[in-house]
């Protein structure tokens, strides 16, 4: 928690100046910020030896999680949760490495259907074991209680976002 000491001083100091600053809210989107910093760094580092970053992982892992391992970019981007513009730049560096192809889709010829081509099933099954491992390391410090917890609390958050 060290790390995020000076963050809470910077908060002290704004709520003193603005005593109606909502100093919970804050802290919990700094803290958020902060996780999201940290997962994202651990990840690249992890997946460097594999040749792709933490946004190509989280492509390749929505398709590798669904049936078909097959999505039309706008789907992939809602399921990765990354804007159409960088879906786009992410894809066709996934398709330059030979991870993913995009073809015509069977439903409409204009539209285009992004799929893991046989060596980004493999890329996908061989950084598994070690993102497995990285996952693990990051939650060894919850319970299997506190994990529910947190992932029951996470969704109400996200879901008061989208309502917002």
């Amino acid at each position: 928690m060290s790390s995020f000491l000076p963050t809470e001083q910077r908060l002290a100091i704004t709520c003193q100046r603005h005593p109606a600053f909502p100093r919970e809210p804050a802290v919990l989107v700094r803290l958020i910020k902060h996780i999201y910093k940290r997962v994202h760094d651990d990840a690249n580092a992890v997946l460097r030896p594999y040749g792709i970053n933490h946004p190509e992982y989280n492509l390749l892992m929505m398709l590798y999680g669904t049936e078909g391992q097959a999505l039309h970019p706008t789907e992939l981007a809602d399921a990765a949760g990354e804007k159409s513009a960088n879906i786009t730049r992410l894809t066709n560096e996934l398709c330059e490495k030979g991870l993913i192809a995009r073809n015509a889709s069977d439903e409409d010829r204009r539209k285009v259907t992004l799929t893991l081509t046989p060596q980004g099933i493999a890329t996908v099954e061989s950084f598994l074991p070690d993102i497995c491992g990285l996952l693990e390391r990051q939650a060894n410090g919850l319970s299997p209680r506190e994990m529910a917890q947190l992932e029951r609390l996470l969704k109400k958050f996200l879901v008061q976002l989208e309502q917002a």
